[in-house]
Order: structure tokens, then sequence, then C-alpha cells
């Protein structure tokens, strides 16, 4: 055992020191180690569910999301596009909705679970390519009919409810998407009324 003084100033340096490694060290540790908990993009892409707020979307406003990797089209449809669909049902290829491209709990006119807001994949059922909403100027592509989806590399047609019309290459209608509203102001894509 040494007899030379104590030097307190350097024992509390290297104490010090001896901390800061150790505490940059920890949180280099922790910082992967949480992040690991968050899910990954390919988790995303496999099908987290999607929140839309939708109670800031406008009468006749489109917004896009993005669920599994592809554009979902939500639109707050107006009471005037609402009571427009049945007027059409004899121009459609699938006016009731008979093939599966919707949940079954969505299988109605509108094809949602809410008349004002409407769920679709926006991705022609002919080859993927992604139809463009027209808003009041769709009577270009189908008499007697202002609104719906015009799909500009084949020439395919949808309604506001996703129906594709008669005499176009998509064979189908637009896919809806499960999704459900777990409030007035939310709309969860990916997740069936009671799954939430």
């Amino acid at each position: 055992m040494s007899n030379a003084p104590v030097n307190n100033g350097r024992r509390r340096f290297l104490t010090a020191a001896t901390s800061v490694v150790g505490g940059v060290g920890v949180v280099g540790v922790a910082v992967p180690f949480i992040g690991s908990w968050n899910p990954s993009a390919r988790a995303k892409a496999a099908g987290a569910p999607v929140e839309v707020n939708v109670s800031k979307i406008e009468p006749g406003q489109l917004v896009r999301a993005e669920w599994r990797g592809k554009p979902v089209y939500v639109i707050r449809r107006t009471d005037e596009i609402i009571s427009a669909l049945p007027k059409h049902d004899g121009q459609l290829r699938d006016p009731n909705s008979e093939e599966p491209q919707q949940p079954e709990y969505v299988k109605n006119a509108h094809r949602s679970i809410k008349p004002e807001i409407m769920v679709a994949l926006g991705v022609c059922t002919h080859l993927g390519c992604a139809p463009t909403h027209h808003k009041g100027d769709f009577e270009q592509h189908v008499a007697g009919v202002k609104d719906g989806f015009f799909c500009p590399c084949h020439g395919s047609k949808f309604d506001m409810a996703g129906r594709v019309f008669q005499g176009v290459p998509a064979p189908l209608n637009l896919s809806v998407p499960d999704h459900s509203f777990p409030n007035e102001d939310t709309l969860l894509i990916g997740v069936a009324p009671g799954d939430a």
C-alpha cells in the first residue's frame, strides 16, 4: 500500500469520466433496442392499419392514403352524389357488387359503411393503373354522370361508388378494403368493424 497523498480531484474526474462513458454506452444500446419496437417498413407494407382523419375532408374532396403499398381513395360524397348513384345502374357491369371486390358488410348501393364516406383502392382492376377523380366534369366520359373516376391508361370508367361501367377494359369494380370507424372523426383502413 502506497503512502502517497490521495488526489481527490483526479479521483472525481475519473469517476465522472467513467460515468459519462457508461451513460453513452447505455444510450447507444437502448436507442436501437427501443427503435426495434416500432413496426418495420415491411410490416407496415404487409398491412398495418392506417388512420385517416375524416373530419377535415370537405364535401366532394378526395384524400389519398397509402395502405399495403397501394393508394386508397377516401372521398366525402355529397348528398347529390349519393342520390345520383342508382340513376346509372343500367350502365354498370356489376351494379349490385356481386363480384367479391368488397367485404360483405359494405355490399350495398354505396359500397361503404357510411354513405357519405367512400373508401376504395385507387387501383384500376384492368392493369393496375391509378384512375383520376373527375369532380363535376365526368360527363365528358359518361353522359349524364357528373362525378366519377377515369383511368387514362386504357379508358376504364368507375362511378362514385367505384362500380365499373360497361364497355370498358376493367372487368371488376374498384376494390374496397376492410375499414371501420372507431369514432366519428377517424377512419381505420385495414381493420373490419369489431376487429379493432
